[in-house]
């Protein structure tokens, strides 16, 4: 059996090796490092795939949160609501542009962004909803939608862990995450379900002045040449990254697909353990696992990770302390056990690996592994 890894990212490559290889050396071979010709084809592609009228591609998935909130033109003391159970980058950037990040609980089962959480932190300073698309389903973007419209609140998706997952909306029609609020942001590092081989990330959005204000925004603030019109910051995809992801393209859905499949073997596996709870699923949105996330119920977390680590399986926390508990976001208005469900989400859950390279042997070894701890 192949080691087990949390990501593959080296069988993955070793399938698809002469087309990456041959769009690397293309790149090399033009020596446009820089704004080369792979940038904008991949943008296009990417359009194509998501439905998405505008793509931006940009340095990394941090920096699309950043220019999205740049681009709306929001205010120091602005509110901006995203959920307390995400990595930082979500708050990040929030705080980083002077603004005051209020988080809200999340829901058990999907453990995506709460509505009624959402609803109740409205106040009259709230300017813009960062819903994040948590482990690879979209949180519920028809509900936080409405609520937007009703308060006009901007809605900026972070999807840098669902690209590919589909949102059916009440009246049937559907919509691949990011490209439903205003703005949709995305990462493109190397284990993302869609990733480069170094760092990256994308806007999205079908505002065509919202566009044009994010291009602007990550060119120095320029449209001409040494003209700044606006306060703008450098971030940009360099070509050999939008070289990996385009070749990488066409194979998302293969890749989703796997990934759907392993996360199958393990809810078939888990069904009979009852101190594991499987990943749940959303009523409105495909799943594309980017992470396979148990809840440990019945037994220790802690101990359980260890026991897999000496087996060989790889296991990982995400998220081990919510927004609200971490030193540089600590904030007067929020205690411990005001965000119940996050707090016992931090406690309990616990990430299998998940990737597209699984075979039947290693997902059979997991399981055994796993379910070992409690005989």
């Amino acid at each position: 059996m192949r080691p087990i890894q949390m990501v593959d990212l080296q069988q993955q490559y070793q399938h698809i090796k002469p087309e990456m290889d041959a769009a690397i050396q293309q790149v090399i071979d033009s020596a446009a490092f820089v704004k080369g010709k792979q940038v904008e084809t991949f943008a296009r592609h990417l359009e194509a795939y998501t439905g998405a009228k505008h793509v931006i591609p940009v340095a990394n998935g941090t920096e699309a949160l950043q220019i999205a909130l740049m681009a709306l033109g929001l205010k120091p003391g602005d509110e901006v609501i995203t959920p307390t159970f995400t990595f930082i980058a979500t708050a990040e950037v929030v705080a980083l542009l002077g603004l005051t990040p209020v988080v809200v609980d999340v829901d058990w089962q999907t453990m995506n962004m709460s509505v009624e959480a959402v609803r109740k932190a409205i106040t009259p300073k709230t300017k813009a909803i960062v819903p994040v698309h948590l482990f690879g389903q979209c949180a519920d973007m028809e509900e936080i939608l409405a609520l937007a419209k009703e308060h006009n609140l901007f809605v900026v998706e972070d999807g840098a862990q669902a690209i590919g997952a589909t949102y059916t909306f009440s009246d049937g029609h559907k919509a691949q995450a990011c490209t439903m609020g205003h703005i949709g942001c995305t990462s493109f590092f190397p284990s993302k379900n869609l990733g480069c081989y170094g760092d990256g990330g994308a806007l999205m959005t079908n505002d065509d002045a919202l566009a044009d204000t994010i291009r602007v925004i990550a060119n120095h603030g320029m449209r001409v040449r040494y003209h700044h019109d606006l306060v703008g910051v450098n971030s940009r995809l360099d070509t050999i990254q939008a070289a990996v992801l385009d070749t990488k393209l066409p194979h998302l859905d293969d890749y989703i697909a796997a990934r759907q499949a392993a996360a199958a073997y393990y809810d078939k596996a888990f069904a009979d353990c009852p101190w594991l709870q499987t990943p749940g699923r959303s009523a409105h949105s495909t799943h594309v696992f980017h992470q396979y996330t148990l809840r440990v119920t019945g037994a220790d977390r802690n101990a359980l990770r260890e026991h897999l680590t000496a087996a060989g399986v790889p296991a990982m926390v995400y998220y081990p302390i919510p927004l609200h508990m971490q030193t540089a976001y600590q904030d007067p208005r929020y205690t411990r056990g005001m965000f119940p469900v996050a707090e016992k989400l931090a406690d309990c859950v616990l990430s299998l690996p998940m990737h597209t390279e699984l075979d039947e042997e290693q997902l059979a070894f997991i399981v055994q592994t796993v379910k070992a701890f409690k005989k």
